[in-house]
């Protein structure tokens, strides 16, 4: 999942960015509506989480231009206008949700998980692929009915190698796809990071990799029953 917090406020964007990066979600920030439209233009975003108070382009604005645009973004508004009148007409712009400040990170992220799941692109709820399943809504893995304890970025390359299985993803697709825009592109931390999964998925392997092309599961296509 990618996701575009903008917000004017740089430490309240920055703390919510680093938050939803712990949590294994790719997250890029955008500190007014004019930066946020450059950066809608050239990434696809699975959910917007926008402040309605912006400098350059207006929340409002912005929230329109993302709702009516054929690469559709969720979105989630923050106000601190918590009136229903307020909310209602947040919805009617185009918001998908709204969220009221100030509120619990753990609300927001439960949130952002929601309005991805409702995401026209979105994935199957269970994803399963060579003895492992995969629950995305509830973020836990098994392989053969025994759980498994994936850090963050583990389970998060794991659920976007699933989803593109039987096909292959470059480092630079899952850096794209689980990191975010200021990746270094010459990282090891993707090798690293399926090294690490290699082994706590244990035997017989899951992942292949095909050398200058990338990595893939090998089993079932993503919702195929077991």
């Amino acid at each position: 999942m990618r996701v575009l917090v903008v917000e004017d406020c740089r430490r309240l964007a920055e703390l919510l960015a680093e938050g939803l990066w712990d949590q294994g979600i790719a997250a890029d920030v955008a500190y007014d509506g004019t930066e946020a439209a450059d950066k809608l233009g050239v990434n696809s975003y699975d959910v917007v989480v926008l402040d309605r108070t912006l400098p350059g382009i207006p929340g409002d604005t912005l929230c329109q231009m993302v709702s009516s645009s054929s690469q559709r973004s969720m979105v989630l508004m923050l106000s601190g206008a918590a009136s229903p009148a307020e909310r209602v007409d947040g919805l009617r712009r185009g918001a998908d949700d709204y969220l009221v400040k100030p509120f619990h990170f753990p609300e927001l992220v439960m949130r952002v998980r929601a309005l991805a799941r409702r995401q026209p692109r979105a994935l199957p709820k269970l994803l399963r692929a060579g003895g492992v399943e995969l629950d995305s809504l509830y973020r836990t893995v098994t392989r053969y009915g025994q759980r498994l304890e994936l850090r963050a970025k583990e389970l998060a390359v794991l659920e976007a190698l699933m989803a593109a299985s039987p096909g292959y993803l470059s480092a630079e697709q899952l850096l794209e796809k689980v990191w975010d825009e200021n990746a270094d592109p010459f990282t090891k931390t993707v090798a690293v990071t399926i090294g690490r999964l290699r082994r706590k998925l244990g035997e017989p392997p899951v992942i292949e990799t095909a050398i200058g092309v990338g990595y893939r599961v090998v089993g079932k296509t993503p919702g195929e029953p077991s």
